[in-house]
């Protein structure tokens, strides 16, 4: 049977390794040339160096877009994963209907983006109104509205993740501690939070990730916001290829540059996680 699957493997493996070629690797090449070529479609591209890089870094928005998606990580990143594991903690200890909240606080995250940008950008603006604003005349009332947006659909999925972790530490291990005299601090800091340090790794990656990546709900809660101030670097990134004449080239190297920037801070991440890994 092994040497049946050895022998026919390449034959079932080939169409999908074919699709992956055609579906990603093609394109992800040809967009790293066009990010160097000024075009208005694939077949005009024109070369012209690193103009394209060079207009991009010049361009103050995508600046601006670029340090406001690093605050807004940083901070979506500390606010969803504390709630989520306040929660994951709270639902594992025992009491009636620990099921139902799970489902209740995972199912914001079943709901699209884009969904979820309209609906907030009612809620918002609705209270925003009574003190004679609205969410779009600052960059401050879309960035929390975001964070409140993401928070609200992501703690959720988060607290799945540590309800595993924390279900998968040994029931004797924390009673020992306990015997010896440890505090529930102690407990928490000692005990609990090392031997999750799989799931805080996960979560802290998606969470950063998502934060960088995010686009739909921007594209929706900060709609038509004139300054474009609440735009992140996807959103810009987009509103560069799509709204600007003559910028598809610039567009492509600002997506180019925001791919290696999520590239760096994944393999920041996974270089961290294995010197801990090594430590322990």
């Amino acid at each position: 049977m092994e040497k049946a699957i050895r022998r026919y493997m390449p034959i079932f493996v080939l169409p999908t390794f074919c699709a992956f070629i055609l579906g990603f690797i093609v394109p992800f090449i040809l967009g790293i040339w066009l990010s160097f070529c000024e075009f208005t479609t694939v077949t005009d591209a024109r070369f012209v160096g690193l103009s394209n890089y060079v207009k991009a870094f010049q361009d103050t928005i995508f600046l601006h877009s670029f340090w406001y998606t690093v605050l807004f990580a940083i901070v979506s990143l500390a606010v969803i994963n504390v709630f989520a594991f306040a929660l994951a903690m709270a639902l594992t200890q025992k009491m009636k209907g620990t099921n139902l909240f799970r489902t209740i606080f995972f199912m914001p995250n079943l709901i699209g983006g884009i969904v979820l940008g309209y609906i907030w950008q009612l809620i918002f603006n609705g209270v925003l109104a009574k003190y004679n604003t609205a969410l779009g005349l600052s960059e401050w009332y879309g960035f929390w509205g975001l964070i409140i947006l993401v928070s609200w659909q992501q703690i959720g999925y988060m607290m799945i993740i540590y309800i595993a972790g924390l279900q998968s530490i040994p029931g004797d291990v924390l009673e020992a501690a306990q015997i010896d005299g440890a505090s529930g601090i102690q407990r928490l800091f000692k005990v609990t939070i090392p031997m999750m340090m799989p799931s805080i790794t996960i979560c802290v990656f998606l969470s950063i990730t998502n934060g960088f990546k995010l686009f739909d709900q921007n594209l929706s809660l900060t709609a038509g916001e004139p300054s474009k101030m609440s735009e992140m670097m996807a959103l810009n990134i987009y509103n560069t290829f799509y709204g600007r004449t003559g910028w598809e080239g610039v567009g492509q190297a600002k997506a180019v540059i925001f791919f290696i920037i999520v590239v760096a801070i994944g393999m920041i991440q996974l270089r961290a996680t294995r010197s801990k890994e090594v430590q322990q």
